[in-house]
């Protein structure tokens, strides 16, 4: 496998080159062995700081599918149902129509309260406990279970509240001490950052940003106020805060080593979850009455022409276009994260150029 990770340094090289990337890393495991972790281009162009394995990158929504393995693994631990109510753990929670609301809705994005809370910016958005008072008051705009719509930013603080109601522990301890400390990725993989990770962090770019796809006015899932997201997560109090839905800043390595975990060959001899609770996190939830939307309990699932992979493939993306997913058929775990977001970033071509030196061919 040693061709395979001089190849894709080469590819990830040659496309910080051509100016489709600024900063970048790539991971694969695969059969339960690291085969790929290459890392390349600028991590801050105000500094001149290159990337190099030691780079942590904010992922924003690819944070979504390591949050949800955090409450799958409490769930299983406690051989917790997922339709349970929330509002049994949560009563806060069970209000306005929400009573009836269970952790499935939660993590299949149909709990029906997609929008922030009014009357918060980003202040209070760094505040956990104002964070989650303030989404258990929401009025949900359908009854829960009736439709699925992304719950961008309150998604984080839903299951990451049950998580933590579940468990004890708040969930930032929960990622480090059960997650991040076995696998030995507690450096690299965070929600909300220690102090001494800042110098590590990549800065984003997002040239192109146009303020008219985010709206000012009405119930939002992403406010205006946070936007760009870009500039937003290049801010100290954003990195170290806690928002489980979008604000993880991880390496690819990281992130890679977490999905391979998930897989029948683990990472180092370590499953995260069994066989069984992978497939109950990973089946279909879509509604009979809306279009496919490809989503597992908290991870998007394998679709056609999708970048995963197949119906067994899970994982999560993110906004930019970082990316961490598992394909149990293919035994392949990959991570890609990077800090250029335009419209002509690399990902979906590194992980074809991956795919193609595997063998693998392209759902």
């Amino acid at each position: 496998m040693k061709d395979i990770q001089q190849h894709m340094q080469a590819f990830l090289e040659r496309m910080v080159d051509e100016g489709r990337e600024r900063g970048v890393q790539l991971a694969a495991y695969y059969e339960g062995q690291l085969i790929v972790d290459a890392s390349a281009g600028i991590a801050d162009r105000r500094t001149g700081q290159a990337v190099d394995g030691s780079t942590i990158f904010p992922v924003f929504s690819t944070t979504k599918g390591i949050a949800s393995t955090v409450l799958h693994h409490v769930m299983e631990r406690q051989g917790t149902d997922y339709d349970l109510r929330i509002a049994e753990l949560w009563p806060e929670f069970g209000v306005h129509g929400k009573e009836r609301a269970t952790i499935r809705h939660a993590l299949s994005h149909t709990t029906g309260i997609p929008h922030m809370p009014e009357g918060v910016g980003l202040a209070e958005v760094v505040d956990w406990d104002r964070m989650t008072a303030e989404t258990a008051k929401l009025v949900p705009q359908w009854p829960p279970g009736e439709r699925m719509e992304y719950h961008a930013i309150t998604f984080g603080w839903i299951v990451g509240e049950i998580a933590s109601r579940l468990d004890g522990r708040p969930f930032a301890r929960i990622l480090k001490e059960d997650i991040c400390d076995p696998l030995g990725i507690q450096a690299e993989l965070f929600v909300g950052i220690p102090e001494e990770a800042e110098a590590r962090v990549a800065f984003l770019e997002e040239p192109g940003f146009d303020p008219s796809a985010f709206p000012a006015t009405g119930l939002q899932a992403i406010p205006a106020w946070i936007c760009p997201l870009a500039d937003w997560m290049n801010r100290s109090d954003a990195r170290r805060a806690c928002v489980p839905a979008s604000n993880g800043i991880m390496s690819a390595r990281a992130i890679a080593k977490h999905y391979a975990a998930l897989l029948q060959d683990g990472a180092d001899g370590i499953r995260l979850l069994p066989e069984s609770r992978i497939r109950l996190a990973t089946a279909l939830q879509d509604l009979p009455n809306q279009e496919p939307q490809y989503k597992g309990l908290g991870y998007q699932v394998g679709s056609p022409g999708s970048i995963m992979g197949g119906a067994s493939a899970f994982g999560h993306g993110g906004y930019g276009g970082s990316n961490g997913f598992a394909d149990p058929e293919r035994r392949l775990a990959v991570a890609y994260v990077n800090n250029l977001y335009t419209p002509q970033s690399a990902g979906t071509a590194i992980i074809h150029e991956l795919k193609k030196e595997l063998g693998i061919a392209i759902d």
